[in-house]
């Protein structure tokens, strides 16, 4: 009889609308999944598991039937705004290595991000995948709804950067993102040179001759988009050390030179002592240092180009002793996600 009663209440509660501890309605956006914290398939801080990083993440593309990860506050309500990131990983790699490799899931609440990670099924990123990743895209903004994107951002490291590069070059993107953050994976403005034993640790393994071959099309692909996109967005480059030549990045930046920014600041430094949670260790017994050694703390140098015209934010940030592969530090991630927030948007709020 009194859990008759107790249902008679419940349905009596929610039919008229109250509010309360016990009849609380959940307001909160969903995506179709439910939002655990911390995040699904999070690493430890160290030592995560292969198998982790190579899932592909539980929310699936409907079109395409296509997996993918998508981060967001798991109290996001909604009319809230937010910043929406498209996040893409390397070639060789998988979503949720680059959910690590840049952990801006950990900020998520903080900053009020929305992120989605994505793979590719040949892990490398090619026209043929456009369609899945314009339809994730479309059903984020869809979901949120265009005037609570307050801004857009392409970041892809290695190929994927250089996919950010291809994509914003395209009709259905560059009407859309503000920014590009490019984790080693181009600078627009001037290239620097790269360091000598830069590029997969080389052996006789029939992996390196696939790797050699993705080398050959990853620079094929950086010479077709040397000249600059037709889109107006912000531009931030971040760059190991190691995986350049001693010349270093540019002091100058044709991107910069576009939006009438004044000569680049002297670098601000950003230390961290905890280190990032991955790296690669599908070759331990062959690291080097330009492609990259285990993760450790680090720092960073950060210098802008300042005052460009419309608030666009153009920014260079070198990682002081580290290579290719070395996973971001907490606080250096946060100096990004803090750049890239500093930018100004609202592309998908005026229709893009």
């Amino acid at each position: 009889m009194l859990t008759l009663r107790l249902r008679w209440l419940t349905f009596f509660a929610l039919a008229c609308g109250l509010t309360g501890p016990a009849f609380a309605q959940d307001k909160t956006i969903r995506f179709g999944a439910t939002c655990p914290t911390p995040p699904a398939l999070h690493c430890p801080d160290s030592e995560c598991a292969g198998t982790m990083v190579i899932n592909q993440g539980p929310i699936v593309e409907m079109e395409t039937r296509r997996p993918y990860f998508l981060d967001y506050p798991c109290d996001l309500k909604p009319g809230e705004k937010v910043t929406f990131i498209l996040s893409l990983h390397g070639g060789g790699s998988y979503g949720n290595w680059q959910r690590h490799y840049f952990p801006i899931m950990d900020l998520k609440d903080k900053y009020r991000l929305v992120i989605a990670t994505p793979n590719s099924p040949i892990r490398r990123w090619t026209e043929v995948d456009d369609k899945y990743l314009q339809n994730i895209v479309n059903s984020v903004i869809e979901q949120i709804g265009r005037d609570n994107i307050k801004a857009f951002w392409l970041v892809g490291h290695s190929q994927g950067g250089m996919t950010s590069n291809r994509l914003v070059r395209t009709d259905f993107f560059k009407n859309k993102v503000d920014g590009w953050l490019s984790l080693s994976g181009g600078r627009l403005g001037g290239q620097p040179g790269r360091a000598a034993s830069f590029g997969p640790p080389r052996s006789a393994s029939a992996t390196t001759a696939m790797d050699s071959s993705a080398m050959t099309a990853m620079a094929a692909a950086a010479a077709a988009l040397r000249e600059p996109p037709d889109a107006d967005i912000s531009h931030i480059y971040a760059t190991g050390q190691r995986e350049v030549d001693d010349k270093g990045v540019p002091d100058a930046s044709e991107w910069a030179k576009k939006y009438s920014c004044g000569a680049r600041s002297a670098p601000v430094e950003i230390a961290d002592t905890k280190p990032g949670y991955v790296y690669d260790s599908s070759r331990l017994n062959e690291l080097n240092s330009a492609w990259g050694l285990l993760p450790s703390g680090g720092k960073a140098n950060i210098s802008a180009f300042p005052n460009c015209k419309d608030g666009r934010v153009v920014v260079d940030v070198v990682r002081l002793d580290k290579g290719h592969t070395e996973g971001l530090e907490p606080k250096i991630t946060e100096e990004l996600v803090k750049l890239m927030l500093s930018a100004p948007g609202g592309k998908i709020q005026k229709g893009g």
